[in-house]
């Protein structure tokens, strides 16, 4: 399909042939009729991409700090590859589309194939042929409305919050500063709701252009006597001012503040700086008060991502309800909005569109998208058994986020007889993007990749939730898979895994699972694991993780992808599994109370292993972030292994310190040559499938100790192998290698 994307590292735009994204449940597949650009937000973003690293940073002081913060956690070095990898990236662009409903998701009742409907959202409403949407993020549209107005939806549904923030009434008279796309749409809205709208813009021609959308004066920003005119026209100042502009300056909001009467009231839509004198507020005892883009909703994932519907006896306005409020005004005589629609654009021109919004200073551009267009879906239905060895390693990936990016990808590509293949995601764009910049082959959706018979092993790096199927859709078409922790979230996909594994061995074709438990296969781990071999004593392992905060709207916060403890504490699990050597056989687990802050992320773990050892494990979210984030110390036959966040390891014995310098080396690099080689070779996999399935057991055993207060014993699993070999139900050892 084709996609309009931007180069993040140089500002340049182009139309592109991406995947097309695939069906998911909770949502709705959309071939696109039309797309409108965002102006101002959609301009913004092209011309930061233009500017220098530096001007970069200058425009997003914001996204320096986050640099700084994970330099300070994760070195210098993996600080610098993350902003390398995230700015070699080709970024979708657009939010606001309207088109066809193709295909519905599990659990999707509302929609059905062959409704017109609107669509909200980055990364979803993309310029893009077709499109995934959430379905709190999608709304039907009237019969007496075109798909081209409908296309505005988003950005009028924006304009909507911020007039419902200024809790206007009729007969009031609203101030809209900045006559923009945003701004001329809350004109007709505030105009349609009774309101007397003054509109203010630095550029005089909008200020002029204002009065066609209805408003009752268009006034230039910098008129001497606007403040005179303002109390001409409105006698005691303006009820309420709405600022729709973008400006570095505080401008925008002193001078609404100029212009209100007593107790008026700021709402802030545009990108603006908040600096407003606090004598002119207090004075007048004015309100301010910003506007989430386009209501309730925003920014939470529950809502957005999962589905989960706000009741509108307590929440009247969602984002969803006002998509479908504006296109119920599109619907009426007010709600003309020709005068928007006039540029309009092949999709296959989007470069033009962009060009043309810069040069003629128009509100918009219409993408057009044609619906006869054949789109390759490709073919999903090709099985090829794993080849036992291969001189050459045909590798396919799925999912292209930042972890891939910065860590796995360049690992790979490093790797002599290793071909990337081909790359998917649930997007499509951001495929294209991972294709472009580590030299795969192919781009294709993750469902293509798992039936294609020119690929001969699966690295899933997607989402939590996706893993579990991922694998299963692995083993069903017998291909070689790593994927990165959790290799499941749940029980029952976990014993849905199981059984798909034991089918394969039972027909002869032992399967190769492998997880990204990659800290085991650190150099320093390696060396405790040395340093203690032989013991014949039981070990204790104290592990201590300054995990970090994380809110609550993060997506590994939400339960639908397993929440921290199990996507990623069970790196922690699984490193003591290695050091022990030994079967896990319980957990006991206690958290802080849940409260506004922390989810059950404050954590200790108690872990027995078969042969007396204990484990302690503080997972914790309440620290500070200036504290190394891991610390690790084995005691056992009167030795001692202290391992500091991988920058250093003490070994003591014999009254004697060793004092090793490590690198911060946490495992990634050996763990992928590893598994690559025994994928080549036809060998198994690094890690023995059983002591995966147990350490990701382990991890749902101490959420069921968090909730049922008391110790967890994991059960004692019959040995997975063939049926001739089956010699009884006690749970083996790790086959793995203690050397690695």
């Amino acid at each position: 399909m084709l996609a309009i994307l931007a180069n993040m590292k140089t500002g340049d735009v182009g139309t592109f042939e991406v995947p097309t994204p695939e069906l998911r449940a909770g949502g709705v597949l959309v071939r696109t009729a039309f797309s409108a650009i965002s102006a101002g937000t959609e301009i913004n973003t092209i011309e930061t991409g233009k500017k220098s690293l530096l001007g970069k940073a200058h425009a997003r002081p914001d996204l320096v700090k986050q640099v700084v913060d994970f330099a300070k956690t994760n070195g210098i070095r993996a600080a610098y590859q993350k902003v390398r990898t995230q700015l070699d990236t080709a970024s979708s662009l657009g939010y606001s589309c309207s088109g066809v409903v193709l295909a519905v998701g599990e659990g999707v009742t509302e929609f059905q194939p062959g409704d017109r409907v609107a669509c909200a959202g980055v990364g979803y409403a993309s310029h893009s042929e077709i499109n995934f949407v959430p379905r709190n993020l999608a709304a039907k549209i009237p019969e007496s409305v075109s798909l081209e107005a409908a296309s505005l939806t988003t950005i009028g549904a924006i304009a909507m919050q911020g007039l419902r923030q200024a809790n206007v009434s009729l007969g009031e008279n609203v101030v809209v500063i900045g006559a923009g796309l945003v701004g001329v749409l809350t004109i007709l809205l505030a105009r349609a709701a009774g309101c007397r709208v003054i509109a203010i813009d630095a550029n005089p021609s909008r200020a002029k252009q204002a009065v066609d959308f209805g408003a009752t004066l268009g006034l230039s920003a910098s008129e001497a006597s606007l403040s005179s005119k303002i109390i001409e026209f409105t006698k005691y100042g303006a009820d309420a001012a709405i600022v729709t502009a973008s400006s570095s300056s505080t401008e925008p909001v002193e001078l609404s503040a100029q212009l209100l009467r007593d107790r008026g009231r700021i709402v802030v839509l545009g990108a603006v700086p908040l600096g407003v004198s606090r004598e002119l507020m207090y004075r007048k005892e004015l309100s301010l008060t910003l506007s989430r883009s386009y209501g309730p909703g925003r920014y939470d994932s529950n809502y957005e991502e999962s589905g989960n519907d706000y009741p509108v006896g307590y929440v009247r306005w969602t984002e969803q309800r006002n998509m479908e409020a504006f296109l119920g005004f599109l619907a009426t005589e007010g709600g003309r909005v020709d005068p928007l629609l006039r540029l309009q654009c092949r999709i296959e021109d989007g470069a033009r569109a962009y060009s043309e919004i810069l040069k003629s200073g128009t509100y918009t551009a219409i993408l057009k998208y044609d619906s006869d267009r054949s789109v390759d879906h490709g073919e999903r239905d090709r099985i090829a058994a794993v080849r036992e060895k291969t001189e050459v390693l045909r590798v396919g990936c799925i999912g292209a986020g930042s972890f891939a990016r910065s860590i796995i990808f360049p690992q790979l590509r490093a790797l002599k007889n290793v071909q990337l293949e081909v790359v998917g995601t649930a997007s499509g764009a951001s495929a294209f993007s991972a294709q472009k910049s580590f030299a795969f082959r192919r781009a294709q959706s993750p469902g293509e990749i798992l039936a294609d018979a020119n690929v001969d092993a699966v690295l899933v790096l997607s989402h939590h939730d996706s893993h579990a199927a991922h694998v299963l859709s692995a083993l069903s078409h017998r291909k070689a898979v790593f994927v990165e922790k959790p290799l499941a979230i749940n029980p029952e996909q976990l014993e849905s895994i199981r059984t798909a594994y034991q089918v394969e061995l039972d027909h002869g074709r032992p399967p190769f699972v492998m997880v990204g438990f990659n800290r085991r296969f650190a150099p320093p781990a390696l060396e405790i694991a040395r340093f203690f071999s032989g013991r014949l004593e039981p070990m204790v392992i104290h592990i201590r993780v300054n995990a970090g905060y994380l809110p609550r709207e993060h997506w590994t916060q939400n339960s639908s992808n397993g929440g921290r403890i199990i996507g990623e504490a069970c790196h922690f699990l699984d490193w003591m599994r290695y050091i022990v050597g030994k079967n896990i056989v319980s957990v006991y687990a206690k958290a802080i109370p849940d409260g506004a802050v922390y989810n059950r992320d404050n954590v200790a773990m108690v872990v027995s292993f078969a042969d007396g050892s204990v484990g302690n494990i503080l997972y914790l979210a309440n620290g500070d972030k200036s504290l190394p984030k891991e610390y690790y110390e084995v005691f056992c036959e009167s030795a001692v292994a202290r391992l500091d966040d991988y920058r250093s390891l003490e070994l003591f014995r014999g009254g004697k310190r060793l004092h090793i310098k490590c690198d911060r080396d946490k495992g990634h690099k050996r763990e992928i040559e590893l598994t690559v080689n025994a994928m080549r070779e036809g060998q198994p996999a690094p890690i023995a499938f059983e002591e995966l399935a147990e350490v990701t057991a382990a991890s749902f055993a101490v959420v069921q100790s968090l909730s049922v207060g008391m110790p967890v014993s994991l059960p004692r699993r019959p040995t997975l192998a063939k049926k001739d070999d089956v010699k009884d139900d006690e749970t083996e050892e790790s086959t793995t290698s203690r050397e690695q």
